[in-house]
């Protein structure tokens, strides 16, 4: 079991911590749902230090980035970013991922921690124009600083104006006190903030003075069980769960990161399943009545019949009723079908809703 640089740091602070993509991570300190409104609401400031960073770089970086990615590449201008996907060679998904585009020819691609090795095999098997490849995932640490008083509690620590960081764009400058940081607004929550990568050596000086600085604002260390939870109330996709090898973009709703303006890998197959539509989709529910659906449960028609299962469901902290989402026929995919959720004896009904769930 791996460590980030600041798991003796949660273990003091008295998280719980569990095994999550072979790293020691904390999934909660007080509680999922004081966490969760904590970012609703003020700030909270996540160790996300697990996920994967590799560098790409070279004449020939944008041919490899842009064939192994759905978006595309060619639109990012320097201090920008996007949200893609590794298209596999069957109609799946390797992996989500942003890309960012650093300098000329240098990319920076942000991969799913329990995906590192697999991600780094597969570019790396399509890298035929000798790209040059880096993988700096065991030597960065990422925090993730989200909610409404992100900006104004941090304001202090650099000199860039964070305000003037709109979503999905960064800069590389100073932040408490080291240099040379990326300060990105591509946050997992839905309630704005941004992103901070450091090295492994730096991140304790970054992680003491956000907690400081945050202080009269009611900052708190936040858990991976209440980045799941905001996450989900913003219908974000989970690799592993709502999208894997398994599932096409195409049904998972991320028809728009595929760009089929220049070709990546197996993009005329994604390209005709779009143009016919697929045959299930992936659809957000809210439960009309009490029951909390989880992963793994039936989604059943109006006769009993199984007709798909939840991908990921709990209670939402800031609605105060079940949500989730799960693959259905596209028949029951239309805004406002009835479905209904096997929670152990009960097909309970649920609705089919656009998403997000939280409006803020």
């Amino acid at each position: 079991m791996k460590n980030t640089a600041l798991s003796a740091t949660h273990e003091a602070l008295g998280a719980k911590m569990v095994p999550f993509a072979g790293y020691n991570m904390p999934v909660q300190y007080e509680g999922v749902n004081i966490e969760h409104e904590t970012v609703r609401n003020a700030v909270g400031v996540f160790d996300v230090s697990h996920m994967g960073e590799f560098l790409i770089q070279g004449p020939n970086a944008l041919d490899l980035v842009q064939k192994v990615t759905s978006n595309d590449v060619e639109k990012l201008t320097i201090g920008k970013a996007q949200y893609s996907c590794f298209p596999n060679d069957t109609g799946g998904i390797v992996d989500d991922l942003i890309v960012y585009k650093i300098e000329d020819e240098t990319y920076l691609l942000v991969v799913n921690a329990s995906n590192i090795g697999k991600d780094w095999n597969w570019i790396a098997s399509k890298n035929d124009v000798d790209a040059i490849m880096r993988n700096l995932s065991e030597d960065y640490s990422l925090l993730a600083i989200q909610g409404p008083k992100a900006i104004e509690a941090m304001q202090s620590l650099s000199s860039h104006d964070l305000a003037d960081i709109k979503f999905y764009n960064f800069v590389v400058g100073d932040f408490a006190g080291i240099e040379h940081v990326i300060i990105s607004a591509t946050g997992y929550t839905g309630s704005g903030g941004f992103e901070i990568y450091c090295k492994n050596n730096e991140v304790k000086q970054v992680w003491d003075k956000v907690m400081e600085a945050g202080a009269e604002y009611g900052i708190k260390p936040i858990g991976l069980a209440a980045r799941d939870t905001l996450r989900l109330e913003m219908g974000y996709c989970l690799y592993g769960n709502d999208i894997d090898e398994t599932t096409s973009p195409i049904e998972a709703g991320l028809g728009w990161i595929c760009k089929f303006n220049s070709p990546f890998n197996n993009s005329e197959a994604l390209e005709e399943e779009k143009r016919r539509s697929p045959e299930r989709k992936l659809v957000a529910f809210e439960i009309d009545e009490r029951g909390i659906p989880r992963q793994g449960y039936d989604i059943v028609d109006s006769q009993g019949k199984t007709i798909g299962n939840v991908t990921s469901g709990t209670m939402s902290p800031s609605l105060g009723k079940g949500i989730g989402l799960g693959y259905v026929p596209a028949v029951f995919s239309e805004i406002g079908s009835k479905i209904n959720i096997q929670i152990r004896k009960n097909a309970v009904p649920a609705t089919v809703v656009k998403l997000p769930f939280y409006k803020g």
